[in-house]
């Protein structure tokens, strides 16, 4: 059994410039990338997931626009695997779980866009089909949030998430620590 990168969702889209930006986005795939380096390195399975927008009257992700590539930051190389999704949960008609299964993958890191949608839902899916998870905390970005006449700022939406995520689903660390546990790239002890 082996352990997978799942970087969900880091597209120009989210980034100054993109139709829908996030709170600090660069920072957070910095730190993407310093995972990617690693299971690189490590000669780790890394998995793209890339949003692809089909719902009727979508404006942002569609289908041939800039907005829908993946940041140069951390760029695929040839061979690694890129899967698209149109919802937020990446395991949902995808090919995702049997890709996974195919690899002999156990256990994920998870990182990406949208800590409160996508990385949500993909770690708790992940999770109800038997997947170990961890979360990189500061390799993940979200926006502010409004509800009830509110507006909830995005670090608060961020730290809410992840730590319901922490709770019950994942143990969720700031990439530095999650990097210095390298048990988790052995295989010698749990993630």
């Amino acid at each position: 059994m082996t352990t997978a990168l799942l970087i969900v969702d880091i597209q120009k889209e989210y980034f100054p410039g993109g139709k829908n930006p996030l709170v600090e986005p660069i920072p957070a795939a910095e730190n993407a990338c310093r995972l990617l380096e690693t299971f690189r390195y490590a000669s780790l399975p890394v998995v793209y997931i890339q949003h692809i927008a089909t719902r009727q009257g979508a404006t942002t992700f569609l289908p041939g626009t800039p907005g829908i590539e993946i940041h140069p930051l951390i760029q695929p190389r040839e061979g690694e695997t890129i899967i698209q999704k149109h919802y937020p949960n990446s395991f949902r008609e995808t090919t995702l779980l049997e890709h996974l299964r195919t690899l002999g993958t156990n256990k994920l890191v998870i990182c990406g866009m949208q800590t409160h949608m996508c990385v949500d839902a993909g770690v708790r899916a992940a999770v109800d089909f038997g997947f170990e998870c961890r979360v990189a905390a500061d390799a993940c970005a979200t926006k502010d949030l409004a509800f009830g006449g509110q507006t909830v700022p995005a670090a608060h939406v961020h730290a809410a998430f992840l730590a319901a995520l922490n709770a019950s689903y994942a143990k969720v660390l700031p990439t530095g620590e999650l990097l210095a546990d390298q048990s988790w790239i052995n295989g010698t002890k749990s993630i």
